[in-house]
């Protein structure tokens, strides 16, 4: 919660907001306020707290971290780094066993809260007792059994003032076992004495325990089925026993338990059958008056349904949960949903029905683990198996395209030769799916998979043209659900983005250029983060190919920056790559070859599209700092499993290797020139063709062999209709100009 001195509407909005989610934020809770409205005002927070500090101080409290949501810890997190340098103070409770991120920081202090002294257990129960008489040795009693937990001093003191005699005080304090014997458990038996008490409360507070540790007054009623002014006086009771907090007055009344143990306690007394009957009617109650918020929070019917033991149920809820969260690019709470959806139809009987709810919860998984850990994911090639294997048996051409293409980009090989025949299986069995059916959006995905597998495996112009079919088929609206089913990223964004690539590799460095920025375009209208982080990566490599060492400077350090805010592994690497070489372009070598040695040994466990080209990009680097054998030794890790789109770049850098190394083996270098222009001819891919004869004309030129440097170098030179003001063209017209003189 939030406490300047003076608000604004809007902001008192956002402080009450923020007050309701500093209550208990447990998994799975009753209470939970839904994903959107909390991360929108997450993020409103994160961009009012600056403004708001620089008018006034600004006290925030977040109690109970250790049962923080994911995407709220990611947001606090980013507040606790922003308040370094603003009149911000911000508290944070949390148990023992948290592990608090941003501990360790120079502007964080941890402070271990201890149990509170006699003299404040002391002040505690007066406050209590008030004018009421109190013996010493029951106050005695208290200090000892409490051991100075200030609920349970609370808890024991009102148990004891509750008491109808001082006999019955006396046998109420005696019965509470000691706490060096069971603190928890001695807590435990207070709080349910005190509800045993209550009368016909009791069953109010077990009602709203199953609800969650706040409940509204509307479902309340619904589910108790109770005349008013009887629930009306349960509620009053548990009021002044201090056991329930109110907000707002019946019908629109809302109400708190003091403490999440208050709410256990209760929750605890219900037998299995009733609590299953209870979850039931909450379930049901839910569904039927609140529909808005079954469409909002479907994790809530999720655990109701699971908890009455309709375990079918609860799936399909969980689906319909893990769905919301991936559209909102909440990818952990994505991933929990759709797990427990998994977990609860694993032990139904075999049913056209289950397996069907199976594959969709599979096939909801596989791109919300992809996005989040990158496509080399164990738990998500495993996923995408199964989803084969039911796809198969339930004979839907649909399913099972959707669940080859989760084969086909998480392939784990242990070759590059395995790893393509694999991919040009698995693409090969989906276009025969999609020329099958005759699908839209089937041949869409066709024509996706068959741009990333051409591409990567050299063959740009038919990469191009897969691109330029799909994207005649892709419409942003229509096909933006197509996100959540294949991959974790926007057909259209891919499209644009690795077409870009192959432009610059057939020798259209400002095409490519103009389609990595479409790309991006398109991944800021879509709002979906990773489809944004997939335009990012492909326009900082076009970037990077056209050595625009501030241009990859500043998209990479967006891409590292998203890639770790929102914890997604694979894009953090990526952005490290290419922004650890602009810092060594920058001649910040020593910080950018730390940075661009920890990202590829990041990326090489999450993934294998490109990994070639990224060890590549660190040989060189080490070569360029004098480490020969380092360079060496990565140059070869990767040339062993080269993809075919870089080997021409390969064989360049093993000439580069031969002339800077101790043997300075000029023909060996020569030779791996040519071949290395031979390759890039094959495949059209003009700019590495540029490279590699640029390599070789300056070879011959030092050798003195001008006329036949200038005649590997001037056709290839020649070619080229656009791009002139790239590094590339430019050496290569200056290099020309010194062999023609």
């Amino acid at each position: 919660m939030l406490a300047p001195t003076s608000t604004s509407k809007q902001d008192a909005a956002l402080f009450a907001e923020m007050l309701s989610l500093s209550n208990d934020g447990r998994y799975p809770a009753l209470d939970l306020i839904p994903e959107q409205r909390r991360q929108r005002t997450l993020d409103a927070l994160a961009a009012q707290l600056p403004g708001l500090a620089r008018q006034q101080p600004v006290l925030m409290i977040v109690e109970d971290a250790h049962w923080i949501d994911p995407t709220s810890l990611e947001v606090f997190g980013r507040t606790v780094e922003q308040i370094k340098t603003l009149p911000v103070l911000l508290i944070v409770t949390f148990r023992p066993e948290f592990t608090a991120p941003w501990a360790g920081r120079s502007h964080v202090m941890s402070l271990a809260l201890n149990r509170l002294g006699e003299r404040e257990t002391v002040t505690i129960i007066a406050g209590l007792v008030g004018n009421k008489e109190l013996p010493a040795d029951l106050m005695t009693e208290i200090l000892e059994r409490t051991d100075g937990i200030p609920l349970f001093v609370e808890e024991m003191t009102k148990a004891v003032l509750e008491a109808e005699s001082e006999g019955e005080a006396r046998h109420t304090a005696a019965a509470v076992p000691s706490p060096a014997l069971a603190l928890p458990a001695s807590l435990h038996a207070s709080l349910m004495a005190r509800l045993d008490r209550l009368g016909p409360a009791k069953e109010v507070a077990q009602i709203g325990a199953a609800i969650g540790r706040e409940f509204s007054y509307a479902l309340l009623a619904a589910v108790a089925h109770k005349p008013e002014a009887e629930l009306h006086s349960a509620l009053d009771r548990l009021i002044t026993a201090g056991l329930l907090f109110r907000q707002g007055m019946p019908p629109h009344a809302t109400y708190l338990f003091k403490h999440a143990l208050v709410q256990d306690a209760a929750y605890g007394t219900l037998l299995r059958g009733p609590r299953q009957e209870l979850h039931a009617r909450i379930a049901a109650a839910t569904e039927t008056g609140m529909p808005e918020r079954v469409e909002r929070e479907p994790e809530l019917l999720a655990y109701h349904y699971a908890e009455a033991g309709q375990p079918d149920t609860a799936a399909g809820y969980w689906l319909a949960a893990g769905r919301l969260a991936a559209r909102r690019s909440a990818n952990s709470e994505a991933v929990a949903h759709l797990r427990r959806g998994i977990a609860a139809v694993r032990g139904l009987p075999e049913t056209v029905e289950r397996n069907h709810l199976e594959l969709a919860l599979q096939l909801a998984l596989g791109p919300a683990l992809v996005s989040s850990r990158g496509f080399g994911d164990a738990e998500a090639s495993t996923g995408y198996q199964r989803a084969a294997e039911l796809a198969r048996r339930l004979g839907d051409d649909r399913d099972r395209f959707a669940a080859t293409w989760g084969l086909w980009i998480t392939i784990r090989a242990k070759s590059a030769s395995d790893h393509m025949r694999l991919r040009l299986q698995y693409l090969g069995e989906m276009v025969e799916a999609a020329e099958r059916t005759g699908d839209a959006e089937l041949l869409l995905q066709a024509h996706h998979s068959s741009w990333s597998t051409r591409i990567w495996n050299g063959e740009f112009a038919s990469a191009s043209e897969h691109v330029r079919s799909g994207l005649a088929l892709y419409d942003p609206e229509r096909h933006r659900h197509h996100a959540l089913m294949y991959g974790g990223h926007d057909p259209g964004v891919c499209g644009n983005g690795q077409g870009a690539v192959a432009l610059w590799a057939l020798g259209w460095p400002d095409r490519a250029v103009q389609s990595a920025r479409e790309s991006i375009v398109l991944g800021e209208t879509l709002d979906h983060l990773p489809s944004l982080l997939h335009s990012l990566w492909f326009a900082t490599s076009v970037y990077f190919l056209r050595r625009q060492a501030a241009d990859v400077l500043a998209c990479s350090a967006r891409l590292l920056a998203l890639g770790s805010e929102h914890g997604l592994k694979l894009y953090e690497a990526i952005g490290g790559v290419f922004h650890g070489w602009a810092l060594i372009q920058q001649l910040d070598a020593q910080a950018g070859l730390a940075e661009l040695r920890a990202a590829v040994a990041t990326y090489a466990t999450t993934a294998r599209v490109n990994l070639d080209l990224y060890r590549a990009i660190l040989a060189e680097a080490e070569l360029r700092a004098g480490n020969f054998e380092e360079g060496t030794a990565v140059l070869i890790q990767g040339e062993r499993s080269t993809d075919e789109w870089w080997r021409a770049g390969y064989l360049r850098l093993r000439g580069d290797l031969l002339l800077r190394g101790p043997n300075d083996d000029r023909g060996a270098a020569e030779r791996l020139y040519r071949q290395a222009i031979s390759v890039a001819a094959g495949q059209q891919a003009k700019s590495l063709e540029l490279r590699a004869a640029t390599s070789l004309a300056m070879l011959l030129g030092e050798q003195g062999r001008r006329s036949e440097g200038y005649a590997v170098l001037a056709p290839v030179y020649g070619w080229f209709t656009e791009g002139f003001g790239t590094l590339d063209l430019k050496e290569a017209k200056a290099l020309l100009g010194e062999l023609h003189a």
